[in-house]
C-alpha cells in the first residue's frame, strides 16, 4: 500500500467492518482482526515468501482504500499452495486424510482429538487446541436451516466444512453467535462453475435477469447479491460489462479461464450481445441505454446505486450467471486472543479461528466486507497460533 501511495491504517479498516455490518459486529473482534491484518501479511510475506501483490484497478464495494492483497494467481488455491509450501518448510506436521470427529475434554479443557484415517482410528492428544474445522457450508441441513435463501444455490466451498465446530461448540456449551451470518456471491459463471469478479459489476458493469432488465443494486457487494440473484428465475443473471472492464478483469486467473472457455460472450452491439444469450433484444438494449444516461449524468438510479463510472462502450460483454454460498460467518463466539467463550469467560485451553468462529460480518450477507473471510483466517489465525504458543509456556494472556 505504502509502495502504491495508499493511506490506509487499521482504524480505517475496522471502521469500515462496522459500516458494512451497520454496526452489528462484534467490536472486541473487528478491532483485533483489523490491527492483526496489516502484522500477518507482512509476516507471511517477510518471513514465509509469499509474494503478496496490491489488487489495482477498482476498490472492492464498502472499502475506502485500496488494501485487498492478493498472489499474483489471483485465485486461492495459489494462496493455499504457497501457505503449505511455507507450513512444511517451517517443519509442521500436516496429517492428510485424518478426519476429526471427537473432542475429548476433561473438567473443561480439551486434552485430545479423535480422528479417522485410511488406516484406522486414532486419538492424538494436545495441550492446547485451536479449531479451525471451517464452517458449515456443506451441511445442507444446517444451510436450511440458518441461510434458508441460499439452500439451493452453488456450493462453492469445500464439503468438509460440515458443522463440526459448531457440533462441538454446542457441546461444550459454547457461546455461538451470528449463525446466518455468510459470504454469498453473485456472479459464479453458469454452468461452468467460475467464479467472476465482481470488478465486473463494481468497474462499471451491471446484471440483468431472463427479461433483460436489472434488479439490485450491483454495488452493495456480491455477498448479498447472491440472494439477489437466487431470486430470480430459475435463479440465473447475466452479469454485463464492456472492453475495458474485462482489462481489469483480466488479473484474475479465474476470469481468463472463463473467457478461455467461452463463457464470456463479446459483440459490437446490445442487440447483437442479447442475441447471443437468449435474452429480450429491445429490453436488454432499453437496460444498457438506461445505464448510459445514468452514468452520464451521474445519477443515482431506483435501486440506490450512484453512477460514477463511465458508460459501457463496444465491445459489449456478458457472462451467464448464477448464485452461490461461498462460506458461513456464523460459529464459535471468540475473544480478541481467539479463545472460545462460554457465558462470556474465556475457556482455558481451546482457541477458534477462521470460519469455525463467528466472523466480523454480522448476523447478514451484506454485513460481509470483501475479505471477511480471509481476514478472520490469516489475522486472528495467527493470534489464535501467537496465543497457544503463549499459553503452552504457561504466560498469561490478559
Amino acid at each position: 500500500q505504502a509502495e502504491a501511495g495508499v493511506e490506509d491504517s487499521a482504524a480505517r479498516l475496522a471502521e469500515d467492518i462496522r459500516a458494512k455490518s451497520k454496526g452489528t459486529s462484534d467490536p472486541v473482534l473487528r478491532e483485533a482482526a483489523a490491527a492483526a491484518a496489516g502484522p500477518a501479511v507482512t509476516w507471511l510475506g517477510e518471513r514465509h515468501g509469499l509474494p503478496f501483490e496490491l489488487v489495482d484497478g477498482f476498490v472492492y464495494p464498502g472499502h475506502t482504500a485500496r488494501r485487498m492483497h492478493a498472489m499474483p494467481e489471483r485465485t486461492g488455491r495459489a494462496l493455499i499452495d504457497r501457505l503449505r509450501t511455507a507450513a512444511e518448510g517451517a517443519g509442521v506436521m500436516i496429517l492428510t486424510h485424518a478426519k476429526a470427529h471427537t473432542l475429548y475434554v476433561e473438567d473443561g479443557r480439551a486434552v485430545a482429538v479423535g480422528l479417522t484415517r485410511p488406516d484406522g482410528e486414532e486419538v492424538v492428544g494436545c495441550r492446547v487446541l485451536v479449531v479451525a474445522t471451517n464452517g458449515y457450508g456443506g451441511n445442507k441441513a444446517f444451510v436450511a436451516r440458518y441461510i434458508p435463501s441460499l439452500v439451493d444455490a452453488v456450493w462453492f466451498g469445500h464439503d468438509g466444512n460440515d458443522g463440526l465446530a459448531l457440533l462441538w461448540g454446542e457441546a461444550l456449551g459454547a457461546d455461538l453467535a451470528h449463525l446466518s451470518g455468510h459470504q454469498g456471491h453473485g456472479a459464479v459463471a453458469h454452468p461452468h462453475g467460475i467464479l467472476i469478479t465482481w470488478a465486473t459489476n463494481s468497474a462499471g458493469g451491471f446484471q440483468v435477469n431472463g427479461e433483460g432488465v436489472r434488479f439490485h443494486d450491483e454495488t452493495a457487494g456480491y455477498s448479498e447479491a447472491g440472494a439477489q440473484v437466487m431470486a430470480q428465475p430459475d435463479g440465473l443473471a447475466w452479469s454485463v460489462f464492456d472492453g475495458r472492464i474485462a482489462d481489469i478483469a483480466r488479473q484474475f486467473e479465474d476470469f481468463r479461464h472463463a473467457e478461455d472457455v467461452g463463457a464470456v460472450l463479446a459483440a459490437d452491439t446490445p442487440e447483437a450481445l442479447a442475441e447471443r444469450f437468449g435474452l429480450p433484444t429491445a429490453a436488454f438494449a432499453a437496460t444498457i441505454e438506461e445505464t448510459r444516461r445514468l452514468a452520464e449524468a451521474g445519477e443515482t438510479d431506483g435501486f440506490g446505486r450512484t453512477w460514477s463510472t463511465p458508460p459501457l462502450e463496444a465491445p459489449f460483454m456478458a457472462v451467464k450467471v448464477t448464485a452461490a454460498l461461498f462460506h458461513t460467518q456464523g460459529g464459535l463466539r471468540t475473544d480478541a486472543h481467539a479463545r472460545v467463550l462460554k457465558g462470556g469467560a474465556p475457556l482455558p485451553n481451546i482457541l477458534a479461528a477462521g470460519g469455525a468462529a463467528v466472523g466480523v460480518s454480522g448476523p447478514d450477507a451484506s454485513g460481509y466486507l470483501s475479505g471477511n473471510g480471509l481476514l478472520t483466517a490469516v489475522a486472528m489465525g495467527r493470534t489464535a497460533g501467537e496465543s497457544a504458543k503463549r499459553m503452552v509456556k504457561g504466560d498469561r494472556l490478559d
